[in-house]
Formats: structure tokens, sequence, C-alpha cells
């Protein structure tokens, strides 16, 4: 889903359920050692409030953000700091509610200045890249980085 605030930037949101403890579900979206599992080539980063992530995707696109948020087992928040002219100061994060059997998990990624190419690319590499980390909790199943949206 994707909406405009009244400030005039731009946002996305998904929602997906995945069937899992919500420890292994928090793990898998803030420790670095389980991103690289769905998300970026290489990573690094300290789960505390004001620690700074970096998030490798190659030679070209080696991008930082600091964590706006580390409520453990409930929500992660990141800012970029330091990426590309899109991304820069935008801010993407989960928040995990347990349900029944499952965990909803609610991600977003706002303060996006346009709705580009750039922005719309996002919002389906992500919903692609949440798939993955569904498939990753649930299954332990890991798509190799060249073949991630």
């Amino acid at each position: 889903m994707i909406k405009m605030i009244l400030n005039n930037s731009f946002s996305i949101y998904h929602d997906l359920k995945i069937e899992s403890s919500i420890e292994r579900v928090y793990d898998a979206i803030s420790n670095p050692k389980h991103l690289v599992n769905w998300w970026p080539l290489k990573c690094d980063g300290i789960l505390k409030k004001n620690e700074i992530y970096n998030f490798y995707f190659g030679e070209e696109n080696d991008w930082y953000g600091k964590v706006e948020k580390a409520h453990k087992y409930k929500s992660f928040y990141i800012i970029m700091i330091n990426s590309d002219q899109d991304w820069n100061l935008t801010s993407f994060g989960f928040d995990l509610e347990k349900q029944e059997s499952e965990i909803l998990l609610k991600f977003r990624h706002t303060g996006w200045k346009n709705c580009n190419n750039h922005f719309r690319r996002t919002s389906f590499c992500w919903a692609m890249l949440l798939n993955g980390l569904k498939n990753y909790v649930e299954n332990d199943i890991i798509i190799p980085f060249s073949k991630r949206e």
C-alpha cells in the first residue's frame, strides 16, 4: 500500500503474517547475522537506539542507517543517513504483534520526497523481500543475494 501524508512525503506500507515465534521474527528483522539471509549482502550494526547499521549491497551501494527505535520483540526502526539520494533521511521499520499462532509484521518505509520510479520499484522490492523474510523465518529458505529484488 502506498500513501501520501500531509507533509508532502510518500510512504510504503506492507503487512504480513508469519508463523513463528516473536523472538525469531524480531531477530530476523534486527540482527545483522539474520538480515543478510533475506536483504543485504553484508550487514553490521549494534541493536541499540542511535547506533549505526551498515547495509552493504555492493561497492556502489554501501549504505548506513541509524537505529531510531529498538524495542525488543515489539519494533525496530532505522533512519537512513548515508545512502542514495532517494533513500537518505527516509525511515523504515517493523512493528510486531503476537496473534494466536502467528506474528503480524507491520512494515513501513516513510519520508520519500518523490513518488518516482525508484519509490515505486522500492515498494515492489520490499514486498518481494518481505516474502523472502517470511520464507526464511518459517522454512529456513535463503534466497541467494543475486536473486533478491
